[in-house]
C-alpha cells in the first residue's frame, strides 16, 4: 500500500509516536507531519513503542499543499458540519476508496490538530471528509485512536485485494497540479472580473467542489489550462 498519514500541526509529540505505532501495527508506513510543533522528541519515541522506523522515515513539510502535492486522492479527517457539502466517508468506505484511488497513484488520509482538526483552507485540498461515528455523547477520539481506526480498516480491506486492470489514458491530476490550475483559474476569473476578490464568497470553494467529482487526468487539466491561457490573450489583445 502506498497511504499516505499527514498530520498537520500536531502539539503533542506523544500522538505522533502513537500514529506511528498504530501505523505500523496495520502495515502502514508513509507519515507526513505539516509543522508540527515538537519534532523529532523522545516522547514520540516513547510512544511509538518500536516503531520508530517510521519516525525515522518521516517528512516534514511547511505546509499541507507540500505534503501532499504528488497525491492524486486526498481525504481529510473531520468532525465538524461545514459550510459548503463535502463528500463524506466513513472508516469502511473511505479504506476501501483509497486503496481503488491508490491503484493509479499515491492517495492521503490527512488529520488536523488535536484541539480545533482541519480548517477549511486545509479541506480545500480534499477530495472527501472522514468521518469517524462515534457515541454522541462522547465523541472526542485521541489521535492516534483515529488513525488507528482508519488503518485497521485499510489493512482489513486491503486483504487479498486484486489490483485493478483499468488503465486510464492519462494519469489522474495531482494535488499539486490542480493547486496551480485553481491558482490560474482564479486569476482568469478575476481578470475577467466575474470574481470579486475583495467579495469572494465561497466561489472558488464551489469550484474547486465542483472539479473534485469530475477528477481531470492530466490531459484534461492540460485543455482547461490552454483554454484558461487563450481567454488570457483574448484579454489582452494579443490573437
Amino acid at each position: 500500500m502506498s497511504i499516505r498519514i499527514v498530520l498537520v500541526g500536531t502539539t503533542h509529540p506523544g500522538n505522533i509516536g502513537a500514529v506511528a505505532r498504530a501505523m505500523k501495527n496495520m502495515g502502514v508506513s508513509d507519515l507526513a507531519l505539516v509543522e508540527p510543533q515538537h519534532f523529532p522528541h523522545k516522547d514520540a519515541t516513547a510512544r511509538a513503542s518500536g516503531a520508530v522506523d517510521v519516525l525515522e522515515n518521516a517528512t516534514v513539510t511547511e505546509s499541507l499543499a507540500e505534503a501532499v502535492e504528488d497525491c492524486i486522492y486526498i481525504v481529510g479527517a473531520s468532525a465538524r458540519s461545514r459550510a459548503i457539502n463535502w463528500p463524506t466517508l466513513e472508516p469502511r468506505e473511505c479504506a476501501g476508496k483509497l486503496l481503488e484511488e491508490n491503484q493509479a497513484g499515491p492517495v492521503a488520509a490527512v488529520f488536523g490538530p488535536e484541539k480545533y482538526g482541519l480548517t477549511n483552507e486545509h479541506l480545500d485540498l480534499c477530495d472527501a471528509l472522514l468521518t469517524i461515528p462515534t457515541n454522541p455523547d462522547f465523541s472526542s477520539l485521541n489521535l492516534g485512536m483515529a488513525v488507528q481506526v482508519l488503518t485497521y480498516e485499510l489493512r482489513a480491506a486491503g486483504i487479498d485485494r486484486r489490483p485493478s486492470s483499468y488503465e486510464p489514458d492519462a494519469p489522474l491530476a495531482t494535488s499539486g497540479d490542480m493547486e496551480y490550475f485553481y491558482t490560474h483559474l482564479e486569476d482568469v476569473l478575476t481578470d475577467l472580473r466575474f470574481l470579486d476578490p475583495d467579495n469572494p464568497r465561497h466561489l472558488m470553494r464551489r469550484l474547486r467542489r465542483l472539479f473534485v467529482r469530475a477528477r481531470p487526468d492530466q490531459n484534461e487539466l492540460n485543455i482547461l489550462r490552454g483554454i484558461l491561457t487563450a481567454v488570457e490573450r483574448k484579454g489582452s489583445g494579443n490573437d
